[in-house]
């Protein structure tokens, strides 16, 4: 069951979003304020739903200490409607951006679509490294502390399969 922290000042908001994300068998935190959404990462969530607009701590600030510790897919929710705010906060990490008022039920299916691709795993083109370990999976090539690997196909495809779901 995918965890979701989901921050906000307004209750109403948490209570409403709250209730159609568990309707849909989300696992929901809910916290009012930034200093309380940096802690609740602890409990490793599998997406942060993010206002703009926190007593304590602006929200832009939130997404960016996020993005220093993690790559947790993050959904902006807020009131903030200028397409200056949609832009930097997509530029600074924002997976998705949407505008209140919302459809409960639009947020639900951005919710389901940015875990559906924050869990395909890494795009091709990507790389993995861990350690001196060196997988690069467009080119198929892997390196251990800078010397060539030579794997099979499905060795190369076995190693990629773990590298990507590491634990």
């Amino acid at each position: 069951m995918p965890k979701i922290l989901l921050v906000d000042d307004e209750p109403h908001i948490l209570e409403l979003a709250k209730m159609y994300l568990e309707r849909e068998g989300f696992q929901v935190e809910t916290v009012g304020n930034g200093k309380d959404a940096l802690a609740g990462m602890s409990d490793r969530p599998d997406l942060v739903i993010l206002d703009l607009m926190l007593p304590d701590t602006d929200g832009f600030e939130v997404c960016r200490q996020i993005r220093s510790k993690s790559n947790v897919p993050v959904l902006m929710l807020t009131a903030r409607k200028d397409d200056v705010d949609k832009i930097v906060g997509l530029e600074m990490g924002a997976d998705d951006y949407i505008t209140k008022p919302f459809n409960p039920r639009e947020l639900v299916a951005r919710v389901k679509a940015v875990l559906r691709r924050s869990q395909a795993g890494p795009a091709p083109g990507s790389v993995i490294e861990m350690g001196k370990l060196r997988i690069d999976l467009s080119r198929h090539e892997v390196t251990a502390a800078g010397q060539a690997v030579t794997l099979r196909t499905k060795e190369f495809a076995l190693l990629a399969a773990l590298a990507q779901n590491q634990g």
